[in-house]
């Protein structure tokens, strides 16, 4: 069954969306690849927080680090998960009461 299989892989997901300071590093990298020192100045948290983050997110297969030199980049896993990531906010900001009324196509 693959429903079994898949819950799994799912829930690491989900886990990986449980902080937000790992969402709005998701959302970042869904823009455009970043650079530690950059994204931890963007996000305003500290350069270990933010190494800390990128290590759980690589862990959950979401990020991918590429050698630049001295440096590090990273950058989305792959480019479906940037889709992926604007789906599923389009679809949270839908039905989040918190945000505001009701989208049109929002069931009832």
């Amino acid at each position: 069954m693959e429903t079994l299989t898949h819950a799994p892989v799912l829930a690491r997901f989900g886990h990986a969306l449980s902080d937000p300071t790992r969402c709005r590093l998701l959302l970042t990298l869904r823009e455009a690849p970043g650079y530690p020192a950059e994204l931890a100045e963007l996000l305003g948290v500290s350069k270990q927080s933010l190494s800390n983050h990128l290590a759980r997110l690589r862990g959950c297969g979401l990020v991918v680090a590429a050698a630049e030199g001295r440096r590090v980049r990273y950058e989305l896993a792959d480019v479906r998960l940037g889709h992926a990531l604007s789906d599923l906010l389009g679809v949270v900001l839908a039905v989040d009461p918190e945000v505001g009324a009701a989208k049109p196509g929002r069931r009832s």
